[in-house]
């Protein structure tokens, strides 16, 4: 057994490589050990978002066990809903036949949705040096991949049907509603709508945040990183397109009402 102040640790310096999944499993173990003390409980979830400001899905189920009255029955139940996420089935369902698709990067959700459909052209843009990892995979199941170096990407999206991009959390009103993502996609999602090519923003289980909390995490963002030099950046709403999700695809409008964690107090605020 691993003591849960251990499995705090483990969490708070998991690099976000392990990915959301991963993430949101760990973290509900070691929070679900803290619920028979809230104060422990609440500076445990604190730690947990300021190690990880970057994961929606860690500020999400926060809030979400910091709002409930069972907070060990809401942590596993929050892994359970993202360990589930039906998000990369509908993709599945929703991508066109024979497209040329653009991703950056390997991302968690659309990676799997890509591999079950053997009909598309994939170009891979080695976003972070992840791309090569994608393309290995995509090549042993049989997929057709090409690795694109960044340099490539406008020239990529320019002969693409589809511009894909995953969002690790989504949210806001007006101005500051958008989705943080790998950089490179606010370029390819630019391009994309430049050209009239279609941009879908994939949002899975646990990264959409409500006003207050969406506000606080991209607050928390900007604090950590200048703009050009994180490992995240924001895309702007009206640069999202549609958005795919375990619902299939939906607008903008409709996959904020999504949001379904509620504004924890505790957490608008750096405990550092």
């Amino acid at each position: 057994m691993v003591h849960p102040i251990e499995r705090l640790r483990y969490v708070a310096r998991a690099s976000e490589d392990s990915g959301p999944s991963l993430l949101v499993r760990e973290a509900a173990g070691a929070l679900a050990s803290f619920s028979s003390d809230p104060a422990a409980l609440v500076t445990a979830c604190r730690r947990l978002v300021d190690r990880q400001p970057q994961a929606g899905p860690i500020w999400w189920l926060a809030a979400r066990v910091l709002g409930s009255p069972d907070p060990a029955f809401e942590a596993w139940s929050a892994s359970d809903e993202v360990e589930s996420d039906q998000t990369p089935m509908r993709l599945v369902e929703n991508l066109p036949e024979g497209a040329t698709v653009v991703v950056l990067g390997w991302p968690e959700l659309i990676a799997p949705a890509l591999a079950k459909r053997g009909d598309l052209d994939v170009l891979v843009i080695d976003t972070a040096d992840q791309g090569h990892g994608l393309v290995r995979r995509l090549d042993r199941l049989g997929n057709n991949s090409t690795l694109i170096d960044e340099r490539g990407l406008g020239a990529a999206v320019g002969v693409a049907d589809l511009v894909l991009i995953e969002a690790q959390s989504f949210g806001g009103l007006g101005d500051t509603a958008g989705a943080t993502a790998l950089p490179g996609s606010r370029a390819a999602a630019a391009v994309a709508l430049a050209a009239g090519i279609a941009v879908w923003t994939v949002v899975g289980v646990g990264r959409v945040l409500p006003g207050r909390m969406w506000d606080a995490y991209l607050g928390r963002l900007e604090e950590s990183a200048d703009p050009w030099d994180g490992d995240l950046e924001l895309v702007p709403a009206n640069l999202l397109g549609t958005i795919a999700g375990p619902k299939g695809l939906q607008t903008v409008a409709e996959a904020l009402l999504r949001a379904d964690c509620p504004v924890a107090p505790e957490l608008l605020k750096s405990i550092q």
